[in-house]
C-alpha cells in the first residue's frame, strides 16, 4: 500500500494543470466529499472505545467491577463531585444533536448527523485529549415537530455522566431556547459550538485582521450576512469585544434587522434576533449592497456558495476591506473572487484556503479548560478570552493577510487557550476547583501527547489500518470527471 498524502497544501497538485481556479475549488470540494464517503465506509466510522486502565490478571475485574467498585459508588453517592476524579466524567463530553441543521445540508434525520458528531469527538481527542461521545437524538414530538424541550430534557438526564455537553447542528429558533435554558439549569458547561464556538473563532480572526489593517473595533462598520444562530452569537460577542452597535447591520432572508421588524418581535422564539434588532442598524437599511458601501468588515455565515456574496458588493466596501465567507462546505464567495473584487483579507471555514476560521480552533481548548477546573458553565467572557488567546498566539508568530488565525497543527495554541479559559472560569466564579495556569497548560499538553502517541502506535502496529491508495484515486477520478 502507498501512504495517502492528504496534506491540504498539496491537494491542488492532484488536479489537471489546465484546470482554472474555479474548477480546482469545485474539484477540491467534490474530492474531499467522495474521499470522506469512501474512508468512512472503510473504517466504519472514526471513533471506538478503549480501556484506560490495565489488566494484570483476571482478578483485576474484581477491582474494576464487583465487589471492589462498590466503594466507588458509595463514595460518589456521598459526594457527587467525586465522580469527576473517580470516573472518566471529568474528561468526557457529550456531543448532542438532533441533526436538523447539519453543515449546509439542513435536516439530515437524527442519524444523519453521526458523521459530524463523530468528527467532533475525534477533534476533541486529537487536539485536546478529551473523550467524547456522539449522541444524535430524535427531537420529534407527537405532532411531528422538532421540540426543543425534548433535547433539553435529554441533556438534563445525561449530565450526571458527563463533564460538559457540546450542542451541535440544532436548527434555529430551537437552538436558542435549548442553549439558554441548559446554560442556566445544568450544573455542567453546555456549549453550542455552532453559535458560541463560531462566535469565538470569528472574533479571534477579526481581532487580528483589524490589527493588520490598523483599525480599532469600536470605529469599524460591520455587516453581517445571515442572522442565524452563528451570526447572531458572533454579533453578540463582537459587541462584547467593543464594537459599536450603531455601526453594525445584520441581514436575514427577509432583509435588515432593525426596530421595525415586527415579524421578529412577534415571535418570542427569536428573542436573540429581536435583541439585535433593537441595538443595531439605526438607519433601518434593508439592502445588503447599500449597507456594504464604505463598510470595513463583512461577516457572512449564511448558505453555501459560491455565488451568494456578489463581487460588486465587495467593490463598494471601504479601504482594505475584510471579508469572512464562512459557510460550509462551500464559502459564499471563493477567496480568489473576493480578492479580485478588492478584499484585502479573506477568511473562510475551509482548511484548504488561507485563514481558516473554523470551530476546531476553539472548542477543543475551550472545553478542555472548562473541564480541568470543573466549570459549571462557559460564560461569554470565557468565549471572548479564548478569542484573544487564539489571536495573540497567532500574532506572536507574525500575522499577515494570509495568516490571521493559528492553524490546527499548532498544538501549543490549544494548551494556551485551555489555560486562559480556565483562568477566566476561576475569575468568573464558575469553577469548582482552582488550578494554576501552568497546571492547566501542562495537563493539556500531556493529554494531547498521550493521545497522539497512542494513535501513532496503533497505526504503526496496524491496529488502525491504512486505506489503499485506490481510495484516493477513486475519489480524485470522481471529482475530475464531475468538473470537466
Amino acid at each position: 500500500m502507498s501512504k495517502i498524502d492528504l496534506s491540504l497544501k498539496n491537494i491542488e497538485e492532484l488536479f489537471p494543470a489546465d484546470f482554472s481556479e474555479e474548477q480546482i475549488a469545485k474539484a477540491k470540494t467534490l474530492f474531499l466529499k467522495q474521499l470522506a464517503l469512501l474512508s468512512h465506509k472503510f473504517y466504519g466510522g472514526k471513533i471506538q472505545t478503549l480501556p484506560k486502565a490495565g489488566i494484570y490478571g483476571f482478578n483485576w475485574f474484581n477491582v474494576y467491577y464487583t465487589p471492589g467498585v462498590s466503594k466507588i459508588s458509595t463514595t460518589i453517592r456521598d459526594d457527587n463531585n467525586a465522580s469527576f476524579e473517580l470516573s472518566n466524567r471529568g474528561n468526557m463530553v457529550a456531543v448532542v444533536s438532533d441533526s436538523t441543521r447539519v453543515l449546509g445540508d439542513g435536516d439530515c434525520t437524527p442519524p444523519g448527523g453521526l458523521g459530524v458528531m463523530e468528527g467532533k469527538a475525534y477533534l476533541m481527542k486529537y487536539l485536546a485529549g478529551i473523550d467524547a461521545v456522539a449522541l444524535c437524538v430524535d427531537s420529534y414530538n407527537d405532532k411531528g415537530e422538532h421540540d426543543p424541550d425534548k433535547i433539553i430534557d435529554f441533556v438534563k438526564m445525561l449530565q450526571p455522566s458527563f463533564g460538559a455537553v457540546n450542542l451541535e447542528d440544532i436548527s434555529q429558533p430551537n437552538c436558542y431556547k435549548v442553549l439558554d435554558t441548559l446554560r442556566e439549569e445544568c450544573d455542567i458547561p453546555v456549549w453550542h459550538d455552532d453559535a458560541q464556538g463560531t462566535g469565538s473563532v470569528t472574533v479571534a480572526g477579526l481581532i487580528n485582521a483589524l490589527r493588520i489593517v490598523d483599525k480599532e473595533i469600536q470605529d469599524i462598520k460591520i455587516v453581517f450576512h445571515g442572522a442565524g444562530a452563528a451570526n447572531a452569537t458572533i454579533a453578540r460577542l463582537v459587541l462584547q469585544a467593543g464594537a459599536d452597535p450603531e455601526k453594525m447591520i445584520l441581514f436575514d432572508s427577509k432583509g435588515g434587522l432593525h426596530k421595525d421588524r415586527s415579524d421578529i418581535e412577534k415571535d418570542p422564539r427569536f428573542y436573540r434576533k429581536w435583541d439585535l434588532c433593537q441595538k443595531t442598524n439605526p438607519k433601518k437599511i434593508n439592502d445588503v449592497e447599500e449597507a456594504l458601501k464604505g463598510a470595513d468588515v463583512l461577516i457572512s455565515v449564511s448558505k453555501p456558495g459560491p455565488d451568494v456574496i456578489k463581487p460588486q458588493w465587495i467593490k463598494g466596501m471601504g479601504t482594505k476591506p475584510i471579508v469572512f465567507a464562512c459557510a460550509n462546505p462551500v464559502p459564499e464567495i471563493y477567496p480568489y473572487a473576493a480578492k479580485e473584487a478588492g478584499a484585502y483579507i479573506v477568511a473562510t471555514g475551509r482548511g484548504d484556503f488561507p485563514n481558516q476560521v473554523n470551530n476546531s480552533l476553539g472548542f477543543p481548548g475551550i472545553l478542555k479548560g472548562a473541564l480541568l477546573v470543573r466549570a459549571r458553565k462557559i460564560t461569554d467572557q470565557m468565549a471572548v478570552k479564548a478569542a484573544y488567546s487564539m489571536a495573540n498566539y497567532a500574532e506572536k508568530n507574525g500575522i499577515h493577510p494570509d495568516y490571521i488565525m493559528p492553524k490546527m497543527d499548532e498544538t501549543e495554541m490549544f494548551a494556551h487557550e485551555a489555560a486562559d479559559v480556565a483562568m477566566e472560569a476561576i475569575n468568573n466564579g464558575v469553577a469548582r476547583t482552582e488550578l494554576t495556569r501552568d497546571n492547566v497548560f501542562k495537563k493539556t499538553m500531556d493529554d494531547i501527547k498521550q493521545t497522539r502517541d497512542t494513535i501513532d502506535m496503533m497505526m504503526q502496529h496496524n491496529f488502525i489500518q491504512q486505506p489503499d491508495v485506490k481510495l484516493l484515486e477513486e475519489a480524485l477520478k470522481f471529482a475530475v470527471d464531475q468538473v470537466k
